[in-house]
């Protein structure tokens, strides 16, 4: 019989949530690292027993931990996250150049196909990449060569916070950095360019349309069309039909076109989910309702799925990496707020139920479906 185990990372430690195919009954294991800030965990695709989590704090820096029997016991694993060569200045929140520092890592990405391969998006934004299961680490520079003294921080930090994996061309990486935008490689990461063309960002840069500079929040796609991606932005939610050549907006009829994550349904491409926030400042939902939108037609037409979330007094949010899907036949989406609830449907959104409350603050969601 089938299952799925929810990784779920928080501000307090992380938490394992785990049930049958039906998804009713969870149990819940954790917390693993208490009092640490686990910023994300996610299983490799090749080996679903082996995990990898990003451990932190401000007092005692940065781990990555692995585990290699489902999140049971664990292990610290190399943290030497060094820059290649000298890697200058990027531009700091007054506009001054500022010297590119190591502080931790946003978001880890196993290999599609590689059981020791794992990249880290980390803060200041590089990309880097262990082909050793997280004994070692290099960095992919080239991606910082794309006008890093021009890279700007977020209100988060200066963050490489989304990977996306092409399925099929091992050579195709695309990255999305707060606040410089999304970038591509076609070459495994030798050389990079930016993927920016159609964004608008007339509130955060000087120049609206430029190639670097803009606030990418988050980025997914479908593995049957990965060259359709969609993208949240810190204002727009967005879509590419070309592999990120050139950008579209499709927040249609959404309450409000800010929020963070954005996710695509496993077994329809074409349908996608977001989770509207009031504003850059007022990170809730509109008038205090929890609601997920869908869209089945790839954006514009969008519809609010209400059914077991809270539609009064509810001023939540939902980070970027705070959302994920599993691929089993009736898919389940999973999503966690800084509140500490994490909510579930296993009817592609119709409903939803808590299947864990008054966790620490949700920082990511991952999940995985286990044979």
């Amino acid at each position: 019989m089938s299952g799925v185990r929810v990784l779920v990372g928080t501000k307090k430690g992380a938490f394992i949530l785990t049930s049958d195919e039906k998804r009713q009954d969870w149990d819940v294991s954790g917390p693993h690292f208490a009092g640490w800030e686990i910023y994300h965990m996610k299983g490799s695709h090749v080996n679903p027993n082996r995990i990898y989590a990003s451990q932190s704090t401000g007092w005692f820096g940065q781990l990555i931990q692995r585990s290699d029997d489902g999140g049971k016991t664990w292990e610290a694993v190399n943290n030497e996250f060094a820059y290649d060569s000298d890697p200058g200045t990027h531009q700091w929140y007054d506009g001054s150049q500022h010297p590119w520092e190591f502080k931790r890592v946003w978001h880890l990405e196993p290999s599609l196909t590689e059981a020791d391969i794992v990249y880290a998006g980390v803060e200041d934004a590089a990309l880097f990449r262990s082909s050793d299961g997280g004994q070692s680490w290099q960095e992919l520079p080239g991606l910082r060569e794309v006008k890093g003294n021009l890279w700007q921080p977020g209100a988060g930090g200066l963050c490489l916070h989304t990977i996306v994996l092409h399925p099929s061309n091992p050579n195709r990486i695309i990255v999305a950095i707060s606040a410089a935008g999304a970038f591509r490689t076609d070459d495994g990461g030798e050389t990079w360019r930016p993927i920016n063309n159609g964004l608008v960002s007339q509130w955060e840069i000087p120049e609206e349309r430029a190639d670097v500079g803009h606030c990418v929040h988050n980025i997914s796609i479908h593995p049957s069309r990965p060259d359709v991606l969609f993208m949240q932005k810190h204002w727009d939610v967005m879509r590419s039909d070309n592999g990120g050549d050139l950008w579209h907006e499709v927040s249609g009829n959404l309450p409000s076109d800010f929020g963070f994550p954005i996710a695509v349904h496993a077994h329809e491409p074409k349908t996608i989910y977001v989770v509207p926030i009031k504003s850059d400042s007022e990170h809730y939902p509109p008038e205090g309702k929890l609601r997920v939108y869908r869209s089945r037609s790839g954006g514009n037409e969008w519809e609010a799925l209400t059914n077991g979330l809270p539609q009064e007094n509810c001023y939540v949010n939902i980070l970027r990496d705070a959302m994920a899907i599993d691929t089993l036949e009736s898919c389940g989406i999973y999503f966690g707020t800084t509140g500490g609830q994490v909510y579930a449907s296993a009817d592609s959104g119709d409903s939803w139920n808590a299947i864990a409350r008054d966790l620490p603050k949700v920082l990511s969601i991952e999940v995985q479906t286990l044979p």
